[in-house]
C-alpha cells in the first residue's frame, strides 16, 4: 500500500473510532428521550424543531464548507500561499456570520408561520411546543457555523481529531442537560434536550480553538468580494446553496405527510433514519472526510492516476463495510430496536411501528454510503454544479416516490422513497463521473460489490436461522434481545469474514492489516 493510502486509512480509522463514540452517545441520547417521552406528539415536535435551524446552517455553512471552502483553502496550502488563503477565509467567515445573524433574527420572528407550513397536521399543543423548541435551537447555527468553519480550516491541514472530539462532547452535552431536566409528566421539559444542543454546539467549537491557534490562525476584519478566492468559493457554493434550498422542499413534504399520519410517525421515521445513518456516519463519512483533502490536492496537482486510485479505494472500502451491515440490520432490526429504545414510555407497539421504516432505510445503506464520496470527487474537481443538478433529479424522484408510496406503505413509504432516491443518485453520479474521467476501475468496484453481497446473503441466512432457534428459548424482552443482538452480530461477523477470506477480497486483508497494526501498538 502506498504511503498516501496508509495515511488516509490511518486518518479514516481515527475518524471511524471518534464517529463510533459520537454515534453511541447519539443513540444513548435518542434512547433516553424515547424512555422519557415515548414515540408520539412530543417527540414529533422535538424532531420538527430542527428543520429551520438545520436549514440555516446547511444553506450558509454546510454547503460552502463541503463543496467550496476546503477545496479552495487546500489549494492555497498545496501551492504554499497560506497568507492569501487566510484573507479568503476571513472574508468568507465575516460574510457568513453577518448573513446568518440576520436570518436567525428573521427566523425567531417568523417561527410560528414556518412551523405551521411544515407540519399542518399537528395538534395545537404540539405546534406550540415545536415553536418553543425551534426558538431555542435557533441559537445553535451560530456556534455550529464557528465549529464547522474551524473544522474546515483544520481539515485543510489534514488535522481531524479536534472536530471529532467536539462531536463526541456535543452529544454528551445533549445527554447531560436532557437527562437532568426531563420530566415525563411535563411535555415542555423536552426543551432540556434542546438546551443541551445549544451548549454542545458551543463546546464543539471551543475544543477546536487550541488546534486552530497552533496552525497559525490569521484573521482579517475584511469582506473582499472582489478577491478571486472569495469569488471562486461563491461560484462553487452557489449551486450547493440552491440544492439545499430545494432539498428543504423534500423535508417539508416528508413532514407534511408525517403530520397527517398517526402520532409518532415522524419520530418513528426519524429514529429509524438515525439508526440507518449509523454505519454511514461511522464508516462512509469518516472515509470521505479523510479522503477529501487528498483528492483535492491530487486534482490541484493533476495527479490523475493517484486521483482515480484514491476514489476506487474509498468506494470499494465503504461497499465492503456497509453491504453486510445493511443486510445484518434488516435481519436483526427487532432486537436492535428493543435494546436501544424499548423501555420507559417506548412500548412494544412502538417497536413494531419503528421496524417498518428501518427495514426500508436499511436497504439503502450502501447507496447512501457511496454518495458520501462521489459528490466530493466532483467538489475536488471544483465542479459543484454536476452533483447538485443530479441531486435535484434525485430529490424529484424522492418526492414523487413519497407521494406514491405513503398511501400503501404509510410511514414506511417515506423511508422507502429515500432509499429509491439514494440509489438513483448513486447511479447518476457514477455515470457522469465515468463519462468525465474515463477509466474508473469499474470492474474492481463491481467485483467488490458482488462478492460483498454474496458473503452477506450467506451471513444473513445463518444469522436468521440462529434467531429462529434462539427466540423460542429465551424470549424477546430486553436482556434476551441483547443476547440475540450480540450473538447474532458475532456470528454474522465471523461468517462474513470467513467468506471474504475465501473469496480473497483485498478489502478484507486491508481491514485486518489495520486491526493488526492497532493491536500491535497496544
Amino acid at each position: 500500500m502506498s504511503s498516501t493510502n496508509r495515511t488516509l486509512m490511518k486518518a479514516a480509522g481515527f475518524l471511524m473510532a471518534a464517529q463510533m463514540a459520537s454515534r453511541i452517545l447519539g443513540f444513548l441520547r435518542e434512547s433516553l428521550m424515547a424512555g422519557f417521552f415515548g414515540q408520539g406528539g412530543v417527540t414529533d415536535a422535538y424532531n420538527t424543531a430542527f428543520v429551520l435551524p438545520d436549514l440555516l446552517y446547511w444553506l450558509l455553512v454546510g454547503g460552502v464548507l463541503s463543496a467550496a471552502f476546503i477545496p479552495v483553502f487546500s489549494e492555497y496550502i498545496a501551492k504554499e500561499n497560506e497568507d492569501e488563503g487566510w484573507r479568503v477565509v476571513s472574508s468568507v467567515v465575516n460574510l457568513i456570520f453577518i448573513t446568518l445573524g440576520l436570518l436567525i433574527l428573521l427566523g425567531l420572528f417568523f417561527t410560528p408561520q414556518f412551523i405551521k407550513l411544515v407540519v399542518p397536521g399537528f395538534a395545537p399543543e404540539n405546534t406550540v411546543l415545536a415553536i418553543h423548541l425551534t426558538r431555542i435551537l435557533l441559537i445553535q447555527p451560530l456556534f455550529m457555523a464557528l465549529s464547522g468553519l474551524t473544522m474546515g480550516v483544520l481539515n485543510s491541514y489534514k488535522i481531524f481529531w479536534p472536530s471529532a472530539l467536539g462531536t463526541v462532547l456535543y452529544n454528551a452535552s445533549v445527554i447531560f442537560f436532557g437527562t437532568i431536566l426531563a420530566n415525563p409528566e411535563k411535555p415542555e421539559s423536552v426543551s432540556g434536550f434542546a438546551f443541551g444542543v445549544v451548549v454542545g454546539a458551543v463546546i464543539s467549537f471551543g475544543v477546536q480553538i487550541p488546534s486552530l491557534r497552533r496552525v497559525g490562525v490569521r484573521y482579517y476584519p475584511i469582506i473582499d468580494l472582489k478577491h478571486p478566492g472569495v469569488r471562486l468559493i461563491g461560484a462553487l457554493a452557489l449551486p450547493i446553496i440552491i440544492s439545499y434550498s430545494l432539498n428543504q422542499i423534500q423535508v417539508v413534504v416528508n413532514n407534511n405527510f408525517g403530520s397527517t399520519l398517526f402520532p409518532g410517525s415522524i419520530t418513528a421515521v426519524w429514529y429509524s433514519y438515525r439508526l440507518f445513518q449509523l454505519p454511514v456516519g461511522i464508516f462512509a463519512l469518516a472515509i470521505a472526510v479523510a479522503t477529501f483533502p487528498t483528492m483535492t490536492e491530487q486534482a490541484a496537482l493533476k495527479q490523475w492516476d493517484n486521483f482515480r486510485e484514491t476514489i476506487s479505494n474509498a468506494i470499494r472500502m465503504v461497499i465492503f463495510i456497509t453491504v453486510p451491515i445493511s443486510i445484518g440490520m434488516i435481519v436483526l432490526r427487532f432486537p436492535l430496536i428493543r435494546v436501544l429504545f424499548e423501555h420507559g414510555q417506548f412500548t412494544p407497539q412502538d417497536t413494531l411501528t419503528m421496524a417498518i421504516p428501518l427495514f426500508y432505510f436499511s436497504i439503502g445503506i450502501s447507496s447512501q454510503a457511496v454518495i458520501q464520496i462521489l459528490p466530493r470527487v466532483f467538489y475536488a474537481l471544483q465542479d459543484t454544479w454536476t452533483p447538485v443538478l443530479l441531486g435535484i433529479v434525485a430529490m424529484a424522484i424522492n418526492i414523487i416516490a413519497m407521494f406514491l408510496l405513503v398511501g400503501p406503505l404509510a410511514h414506511g413509504g417515506l423511508a422507502f422513497a429515500t432509499t429509491i432516491a439514494a440509489f438513483a443518485n448513486m447511479l447518476l453520479l457514477f455515470y457522469v463521473l465515468h463519462k468525465r474521467m474515463g477509466k474508473m476501475d469499474g470492474w474492481n468496484m463491481f467485483w467488490t460489490s458482488l462478492k460483498s453481497i454474496a458473503a452477506s446473503l450467506l451471513m444473513a441466512l445463518v444469522v436468521w436461522g440462529w434467531c429462529l432457534l434462539l427466540t423460542p428459548v429465551i424470549g424477546v424482552s430486553t436482556i434476551p434481545s441483547l443476547i440475540m443482538l450480540v450473538t447474532g452480530t458475532a456470528i454474522g461477523v465471523l461468517v462474513f469474514a470467513g467468506m471474504a477470506k475465501l473469496l480473497r477480497m483485498k478489502e478484507f486483508n486491508l481491514v485486518m492489516g489495520m486491526v493488526h497494526r492497532k493491536m500491535g501498538k497496544r
